[in-house]
């Protein structure tokens, strides 16, 4: 029943999206995602960069937060047909998510579609590399939904991610295009609120920050929880812990309102499993540890794209006592960390987000 369904509202939509194409296209950027319902940093950044290269271009948001895996509810169908309605005159389209109307609906040769992901690289597999997964659509669904399809440019953060990004997005080599994004620019600024949490968490003062970055899946509470308690016999070290949005069963909390950036570069060290934070923490030039507990269950059902058992083995552990006993010998190889960093992410001092204004930019103007 719900391939059905999904068929049909696929029909209707292309149905009512033709005669939307008939007005004539505008100098316009549609922004698309399903991440939140307000602008991430990354678009609020890129899209001021753009206006100041192109301030005839008008820009148009579409942002609508999705929990439901297929797709399909009754608020989002609404949001749809106003999707619709946007790209249907405009000259470019950027999404940072999966877009159920740039991928399953037939556009003006004049649209170009750019996916800019809502990730700084990826440790686990995602997109089309996820269809039949635990955590993936099933092949059905994404069919119907033409998942990830029609993308004229697919922005990556290095060469090393560009090869999985192709078999994520279904894309040929020759769209993709190496380039960071703006959040790279506010991770290497020199602004740093240490002592801003200190004064919020003073049990925090004269002690080894370190902070712990897991990704959303099964078991999350129980990993934070054993890792918790290993680093409650260390005298001289604290962690903190910003759990993954969805994560049930996490309870224990720092004072005061801080990002995840904000806590990389407060912190001496950080921690992650499968997350793509380990990327923007390998900018930072401090110490970056792994702790996957389900490290062999995980890379089976869900699959990896950086196997970090395998990248970085000197500081990857599954048991969190092992972990804590390896932080306490004191020692780092940071060079080992520059080679991860290198491979994965490239970028351009902080100028990252100018570049990829230009980028986009440049690309808008430049025929099918």
């Amino acid at each position: 029943m719900k391939l059905f369904i999904v068929r049909v509202f696929v029909l209707v939509i292309r149905m009512l999206y033709a005669p939307m194409k008939l007005r004539k296209t505008k100098d316009k950027i549609v922004w698309l995602s399903r991440q939140s319902d307000t602008k991430s940093q990354d678009m609020e950044m890129l899209s001021a960069a753009i206006s100041e290269i192109s301030p005839d271009t008008k820009q148009v948001f579409r942002l609508k937060k999705l929990k439901d895996q297929t797709g399909i509810t009754l608020s989002y169908i609404f949001s749809v047909f106003g999707d619709m309605w946007q790209l249907a005159d405009a000259k470019m389209a950027i999404c940072d998510t999966y877009s159920i109307p740039v991928s399953c609906l037939k556009h003006k040769k004049e649209l170009k579609v750019v996916q800019i992901w809502h990730a700084l690289g990826a440790v686990k597999q995602f997109g089309l590399q996820s269809v039949g997964k635990a955590q993936g659509r099933s092949a059905d669904v994404a069919c119907a939904l033409s998942m990830h399809k029609n993308y004229d440019m697919v922005i990556a953060p290095s060469e090393a991610a560009g090869e999985f990004y192709c078999k994520a997005f279904g894309c040929e080599r020759d769209k993709i295009t190496v380039a960071s994004l703006p959040r790279v620019d506010v991770i290497l600024n020199r602004r740093n609120r240490r002592d801003e949490f200190l004064s919020d968490n003073p049990t925090c003062k004269g002690k080894e920050i370190f902070v712990y970055l897991p990704t959303f899946r099964d078991g999350d509470a129980d990993a934070i929880d054993s890792l918790t308690r290993a680093f409650d016999e260390l005298d001289d070290k604290v962690l903190i812990t910003s759990a993954h949005p969805h994560c049930v069963g996490f309870r224990r909390k720092f004072n005061g309102r801080y990002s995840t950036y904000d806590l990389m570069k407060l912190s001496d060290a950080v921690i992650t499993d499968y997350s793509a934070s380990a990327f923007e923490a390998s900018l930072l030039e401090k110490p970056l540890w792994f702790f996957a507990p389900d490290y062999d269950k995980y890379k089976s059902e869900q699959g990896l794209n950086t196997d970090i058992k395998e990248v970085m083995p000197h500081v990857f552990f599954t048991d969190a006592r092992e972990l804590t006993e390896k932080i306490k010998e004191g020692s780092y190889d940071l060079e080992k960390l520059r080679a991860f960093r290198e491979r994965f992410v490239s970028f351009t001092g902080t100028n990252n987000t100018e570049k990829l204004a230009n980028i986009i930019c440049s690309f808008k103007e430049t025929k099918k």
